[in-house]
């Protein structure tokens, strides 16, 4: 007889306890169920987590590049509110879905059978109904690489599982199911223990089969196909509020992973949930990322619309408008219209604030000591320098002449063009350069005006007079061209606020008394590190998807 007290408990040969534990440590209960191994008669219980949640994933997404093969079993209500292309493909119009019964239908229909022929209870038959797992609806996508070597690779729905003619269910997804199981009733009488063992078999089958697999893993892959399966396992990452395995320390090689990725977004209209995950991991970049953007401003004008990022399309839109027209043509060729519009719109505000302070430039004057304005008959010397500083800035401010085209057929008699074509290049229009132009402004606004009409170049032009050529008069002349400089720089203050990060984080800008807005508080860059017109002021509202909205 065994004792109450004491435990039953089941023992091997003295030798095999006795070296087990002296070669092996004591290992708590908790080490001991997560070390347990699978293989045997233990089931495997997988887990329901991404990329593959086996319990509850609904949506089976096959992505195949060169040998190699990833597997997803996802929820179609996450895809359907990330994915634009998810919504409409599952929708009741364009779905193929199929009802497929859980993977361990098989176990649990052998165990309602052995239970209905060892009982003659109705009751315990139609229990036995009620528990048994109803079908569930499936969806199966599969990559479909096209026929062609320029198609785009696309996802296509397929049939997720079938039900074959004697009512099993027949596939090799990760739904499970992989055997033929009948569902002819039998009158053979099947034990409990045997059932038990049955339905343990059944299982680790239907489970094993949830587990994500990769065809070829030793294969090599091409960048290529690297990249699409990287990207899609992005994507669906993003989905499920994982952050994307983007490169954190080159940020060119970043900026082509971010750029592939937003372009697989668009393609699956998700762009509103993987923008703001590329957004974020650009900006961690901060200074290399505002130097990049000044290197490439229609590349990353481009990247911050698709991404949505104001601080990016900001930035890059700043760089566009201040070098117009250079990039016209790619920017047209690339962007909507939208973007297009918004580039034109602060190409005018920026070219009217120009002509406005250049209008003041040109009626810049000096006023002797009773407060009359200079002329030649008050004093020649003073209306040499304002004359001077005005060849100086229409020089500077003028578009550079146009060549004049080949002569041949239209030469006059002396060799040279014919009048009718010098009177059509002269009168041909000169579209206006942005970029020149912000070289003089940045010049006139700078704090070193020695840069322009310094001394060397004062002596030249008053020598031109000789009668005048004196050292006080040389003196005197180089005062009234500082004054007429210091002018100047409080004429173009204006054009010299910046919006760009790349200035404001380097310290090179100080605060403005007005911008081109009219604002307060507008950032003067006192040392730029542009040579163009960087003012531009981007607001909310003038955000691409604010005017979608």
């Amino acid at each position: 007889m065994i004792s109450q007290s004491e435990p039953l408990t089941l023992r091997g040969p003295s030798s095999v306890v006795s070296a087990r534990t002296a070669s092996r440590p004591h290992v708590s209960s908790r080490s001991k169920r997560y070390n347990r191994s699978h293989t045997g008669g233990t089931s495997y219980i997988p887990q329901n987590e991404f990329p593959v949640f086996s319990h509850s994933g609904d949506v089976e997404i096959l992505i195949k590049a060169g040998g190699k093969e990833n597997r997803y079993l996802l929820h179609k209500h996450t895809l359907t509110r990330c994915s634009g292309f998810f919504e409409a493909s599952t929708s009741q119009e364009w779905s193929k879905a199929s009802f497929i019964p859980p993977a361990d239908t098989s176990s649990r229909e052998l165990t309602r059978i052995g239970e209905d022929s060892a009982s003659s209870s109705g009751n315990e038959a139609a229990r036995s109904r009620v528990n048994s797992p109803m079908p569930r609806k499936r969806w199966r996508y599969e990559l479909d690489p096209g026929s062609d070597g320029d198609d785009i690779p696309m996802l296509v729905q397929k049939e997720a599982n079938t039900l074959n003619t004697t009512g099993s269910a027949q596939s090799s997804s990760l739904f499970g199911g992989g055997g033929a199981t009948s569902n002819t009733p039998t009158t053979r009488k099947v034990s409990h223990s045997h059932t038990h063992s049955t339905n343990s078999f059944f299982r680790s089958v239907a489970n094993l089969s949830l587990v994500p697999t990769k065809v070829d893993q030793d294969a090599p892959l091409s960048q290529a196909d690297a990249d699409l399966l990287r990207d899609y396992d992005n994507l669906f990452r993003i989905f499920y509020n994982y952050p994307p395995l983007l490169d954190g320390i080159n940020i060119a090689d970043a900026y082509v992973q971010c750029k592939s990725l937003l372009t697989l977004a668009d393609q699956y209209d998700a762009l509103a949930v993987v923008g703001p995950r590329v957004d974020h991991h650009l900006l961690q970049f901060q200074s290399r990322l505002w130097k990049q953007i000044a290197k490439y401003p229609v590349s990353y004008l481009r990247l911050g619309y698709l991404s949505r990022s104001k601080v990016i399309f900001q930035e890059a839109l700043i760089h566009v408008v201040g070098q117009w027209p250079a990039g016209e043509r790619s920017i047209r060729q690339s962007f909507p219209d939208i973007v297009l519009d918004i580039i034109e719109d602060k190409v005018d505000e920026l070219e009217e604030t120009v002509s406005r302070i250049e209008g003041r430039l040109f009626r810049l004057n000096l006023t002797n000591s009773r407060g009359e304005r200079i002329t030649p008959g008050t004093s020649y010397l003073d209306w040499l320098a304002v004359s001077f500083f005005r060849q100086w800035l229409a020089d500077n401010t003028s578009p550079a002449p146009l060549a004049p085209p080949s002569t041949r057929g239209h030469s006059s008699r002396d060799g040279g063009p014919s009048s009718r074509a010098t009177a059509v290049i002269a009168s041909a229009p000169m579209a206006p350069n942005l970029a020149s132009l912000g070289r003089t402004y940045r010049t006139l606004g700078s704090m070193a005006g020695a840069s322009y009409l310094g001394h060397d170049e004062c002596k030249r032009f008053l020598k031109l007079t000789p009668e005048l050529y004196s050292r006080d008069n040389l003196r005197r002349f180089e005062k009234r061209i500082d004054e007429l400089k210091s002018a100047a720089r409080e004429i173009v203050r204006p054009l010299m606020g910046s919006g760009l990060e790349l200035e404001l984080e380097r310290g090179a800008v100080t605060p403005s008394s007005a911008g081109v807005s009219g604002s307060s508080n507008v950032p003067i860059a006192t040392s730029s590190m542009t040579s163009y017109l960087t003012c531009v002021r981007v607001m909310e509202r003038d955000l691409p998807w604010a005017v979608e909205d």
